[in-house]
């Protein structure tokens, strides 16, 4: 038994350093995921205002002309999108395709916050987990100075685990929201194309 619980604790104890490591590539990743959203912010902000006055009166008869309206240089997954439907749009099953390629895209985009969600508190418990074991130890022996250093790592693991879950769920909602608004608009689109085929 003495042998199975030493092996155990050579085990998490030589995690920590593989869970750090992780830990600051996760709040690394958490601050890059931070600049290309705010990016993105200001993308979907004029996209969203342009589609909102385009789509809220578009209707059949002037579907056609809705791709001349578009911004001609734009990165947004949903302008894109928009663009390939109306080059398809006499084909119902293409422009069901592009909007399951637009679901699958979106949820790439999200995957990074996803990761972040729910990797950032997993490894932070680990983080502060591992270092207790050396810290009781210290304890026990009078070692405060080992003890400190362990509760140290144990906390700032835990710290930066939640910041970079904290981030990642935050983005996570928000993007959702934002990929929510543009499949509405997707859909809307599709079926206006819908009913230009059946009243052609």
């Amino acid at each position: 038994m003495t042998l199975i619980s030493d092996i155990l604790y050579w085990i998490s104890t030589g995690l920590l350093v593989p869970v750090i490591v992780l830990l600051i590539i996760l709040f690394g990743r958490s601050l890059l995921l931070i600049g290309s959203f705010f990016g993105q912010y200001l993308s979907i902000r004029k996209t969203e205002a342009l589609l909102h006055k385009e789509l809220d009166h578009l209707t059949v008869n002037e579907v056609d002309g809705l791709a001349e309206r578009l911004p001609k240089k734009s990165d947004a997954l949903v302008i894109a999108s928009i663009r390939r439907i109306l080059e398809v749009q006499d084909s119902p099953a293409h422009v069901q395709r592009l909007l399951a390629d637009f679901e699958i895209a979106a949820d790439k985009d999200l995957a990074t916050s996803k990761t972040l969600s729910k990797m950032g508190p997993m490894l932070g418990l680990m983080g502060t987990l591992i270092p207790m074991g050396p810290a009781l130890v210290g304890l026990s022996t009078g070692d405060i100075a080992s003890m400190a250093y362990n509760m140290q790592v144990a906390f700032a693991t835990t710290v930066v685990g939640l910041f970079a879950a904290g981030i990642g769920f935050i983005t996570q909602q928000v993007k959702q929201r934002w990929y929510l608004q543009d499949m509405t608009n997707l859909e809307f689109l599709a079926e206006l194309l819908n009913e230009k085929r059946k009243a052609a």
